[in-house]
């Protein structure tokens, strides 16, 4: 069997020998995928169905498309806060270690008793029932790290506070400088001439002579327990500082705490006079300790 091609461009023909039934079913199938192929394209490209769902294919790739790119800009977004989040922390943790070295400075503490240059010293067996992804070990572990360094700056910082708050109190509360804002020491603790007998007597106090009404101060802060005249002392004051420590403040013009008042180091409680037993203004000052009269000029001379 024999097929004739005839070409109009060359303006001859060919003869081709289709006797061997290879070449014939090869040349058969060639043109059977060439017609479907474009009777495909045809039905899709040309025909109104086909063209809906090539329409619905691409609007679907672009919706995918543009969900690709919100989703991404929305994680960059995530990281970038993140980023920020982790920066403000380690800044936060600078402060607090500048702020706590500086208190621990202050304080005058011994070195390594609050460390704020080195991490803090933790430990415990691993738990079997942490799980990590690799997602999360990084940012975790960082703002795990983080966390921990914010609490044990915080714990330290805390004890510090106390500390110092108790050492500050225990300062206010000890009896410490003059009992006056302007005057001069006129007399010492221990024996003298008495200034009305002129025979050796023991003083209980020190005084601090001045102008009348000129101010007498609390040399501690204390709780008033007695304010009003007190036999030969005039009109006085007497205050508790706690730990067994009493202060006494005789001779007033006046009085401007009452009983049960509690007062600050250098709080104005009186106006010096000349009430009771004495040769003139002044103030008459006594430190009890346990009861006792001690000397009040060490806790002056502080």
């Amino acid at each position: 069997m024999n097929l004739i091609i005839y070409s109009r461009r060359r303006g001859d023909a060919r003869q081709i020998g289709l006797l061997r039934p290879g070449p014939v079913a090869a040349f058969v199938t060639g043109l059977s995928l060439i017609f479907s192929a474009g009777y495909l394209v045809g039905q899709s490209g040309e025909g109104p169905e086909g063209s809906g769902m090539v329409d619905d294919l691409r609007a679907q790739l672009e919706a995918h498309r543009e969900q690709v790119v919100s989703t991404e800009r929305q994680a960059q977004q995530d990281v970038d806060a993140l980023t920020a989040r982790v920066g403000q922390l380690n800044a936060h943790v600078l402060r607090l270690d500048a702020l706590g070295r500086r208190l621990v400075t202050m304080a005058g503490l011994d070195d390594g008793e609050f460390n704020f240059d080195e991490p803090p010293a933790r430990g415990g067996p691993d738990s079997e029932d942490t799980v990590l992804t690799p997602e999360t070990v990084e940012v975790g572990d960082m703002l795990d790290d983080l966390a921990l360094q914010v609490e044990d700056r915080s714990d330290q910082l805390a004890v510090l506070e106390r500390l110092l708050t108790s050492r500050r109190v225990s300062e206010e509360q000890r009896p410490q400088g003059r009992p006056i804002s302007s005057g001069w020491l006129s007399s010492y603790f221990g024996k003298r001439t008495d200034p009305f007998t002129g025979k050796q007597s023991f003083h209980g106090g020190i005084d601090f002579a001045g102008n009348e009404g000129s101010e007498v101060l609390a040399v501690a802060s204390g709780v008033v327990t007695w304010s009003g005249k007190r036999h030969s002392y005039g009109t006085m004051v007497e205050i508790s500082h706690g730990s067994g420590l009493v202060t006494r403040y005789a001779h007033n013009k006046a009085n401007l705490v009452e009983v049960g008042e509690t007062v600050k180091k250098g709080q104005v409680i009186a106006r010096m006079g000349r009430s009771g037993r004495a040769t003139g203004p002044h103030v008459h000052f006594e430190v009890l300790k346990d009861d006792r009269k001690v000397n009040p000029l060490k806790y002056v001379q502080r």
